[in-house]
């Protein structure tokens, strides 16, 4: 099931939503400062194109600076790849084939929003390490 999720969000939003974020990613490292938010974006950007059967968990070790980062990533990228969300999923939701993907547009705003601190894995990683999890 996550494949043809996956395949159909490819075609229906990921591919354009994945370029949005390389080319905040490009425009990040030209400005040597922000080199740490054009590796976050490219990061976003490969789970944009193919995001069902991964989810985002916090690092433990991020810090104050993370916090500092996401603030300016906010301002600079954050807001428009936000807004680049909504509308997608706005559109995605007029059929019920597409509120599956619009649900999951809706999942990936506050790691567009604030990507520092944030570490993207597979859902089957995850499971093994849930409180009350057993298998």
């Amino acid at each position: 099931m996550r494949l043809i999720l996956n395949i159909i969000w490819l075609v229906f939003g990921g591919l354009w939503l994945a370029l949005g974020y390389f080319v905040a990613g490009v425009l990040c490292c030209i400005l040597i400062i922000t080199i740490p938010f054009g590796i976050a974006a490219f990061r976003i950007g490969l789970y944009a194109l193919w995001p069902f059967g991964k989810t985002v968990v916090d690092k433990p070790t991020s810090g104050v600076g993370s916090l500092i980062g996401n603030v300016i990533w906010l301002v600079l990228c954050g807001i428009w790849l936000a807004i680049g969300h909504v509308v997608s999923a706005i559109a995605m939701a007029i059929t019920i084939i597409g509120i599956p993907l619009a649900l999951a547009n809706l999942k990936m705003i506050p790691i567009s929003l604030m990507p520092l601190g944030k570490e993207i894995v597979d859902v089957r990683s995850t499971q093994g390490s849930q409180p009350g999890y057993s298998a």
